[in-house]
């Protein structure tokens, strides 16, 4: 199986910083956002190989995804051979890149790697959303297993004031993960059938408060359909928009996560939050990040 990262996008929220660097090569302690999705994605063991979607215009992504036999052995000639590790690593992954070359949305960034996934269930991992437990696909993988292989798409609970924000599911509840039985509908969990998907639906007339989180296990049909998917909200091409054609001809399934398992970077204050968060609490930096910050006479809000 392989999964699939879309990573073309601008970046626009990040300029002028993007200018330069993609936003998906932004650092999260000492590894860029896009290494931590990566490993995610390979972390399955049905997973073999990773796809991303870029654009002709990020060169730095390729390159980083590469061997650099100069840097490595220069690393180990000066006794740095946990770093010389870490940038072999790096350059070792079975990571392999397609290209789109026009902004069209996610669906057709998707549909940009069809070649990759010769018929088979994929699983897509949007680029700026870190697990750093690496659980959400395996718990999909789960799901689908039970039923015949599905599509499975992870879905948390937000306020009901805050439904128009997101992409939302309509279904019933039909199950649960092992341990997960006597969970509430809503909360982690909680297994669904999809009957509907609704993009930004008003407060009151939205069926459900789960909401798309950025992590999905797609069937071949869904592929399909993105071949002659016409452009929708915003005048792109909408991967929802494929999936809610699907629903006609095969089952969809929702897994309900926790909404505080992942960290979303796609902002100026989501990345920095995330820094800081993953700091404070990675033993490899908690006591540095901590004294730093007591140093400039600590936080207050």
């Amino acid at each position: 199986m392989k999964a699939i990262i879309p990573a073309a996008g601008l970046g626009t929220r990040f300029l002028p910083g993007t200018k330069c660097t993609p936003k998906e090569m932004l650092p999260v302690l000492d590894k860029p956002v896009i290494q931590y999705v990566v490993e995610e994605a390979l972390d399955p063991e049905e997973v073999d190989g990773v796809i991303i979607v870029t654009s002709p215009g990020k060169p730095e992504l390729l390159s980083y995804f590469q061997p650099d036999r100069s840097l490595e052995n220069l690393l180990r000639e000066r006794g740095k051979a946990e770093y010389a590790d870490a940038v072999a690593n790096a350059g070792n992954m079975p990571v392999d890149f397609r290209y789109q070359y026009e902004p069209k949305g996610l669906g057709h960034a998707i549909r940009s790697a069809a070649d990759a996934v010769a018929g088979e269930n994929f699983l897509v991992l949007l680029g700026d959303y870190v697990v750093p437990n690496r659980d959400i696909c395996n718990k999909m993988l789960s799901v689908s297993a039970e039923h015949g292989g599905a599509s499975v798409i992870a879905v948390a609970a937000c306020a009901p004031d805050e439904v128009s924000r997101y992409g939302v599911i309509a279904g019933d509840r039909v199950g649960s993960l092992e341990g997960c039985e006597d969970v509430a509908d809503a909360e982690p969990g909680a297994v669904w059938r999809i009957g509907g998907l609704v993009e930004k639906p008003a407060p009151e007339a939205a069926p459900s408060n789960l909401y798309i989180v950025g992590r999905y296990l797609l069937s071949p049909l869904v592929m399909d359909l993105l071949a002659d998917q016409q452009a929708g909200k915003g005048g792109e091409i909408q991967l929802t928009d494929a999936m809610a054609r699907s629903l006609d001809r095969e089952a969809m399934y929702a897994v309900v996560i926790d909404p505080l398992s992942g960290y979303d970077t796609g902002t100026p204050s989501g990345w920095m939050a995330t820094n800081a968060l993953m700091a404070a609490t990675d033993p490899r930096f908690a006591d540095a990040f901590w004294d730093a910050i007591d140093e400039r006479g600590g936080l207050t809000r």
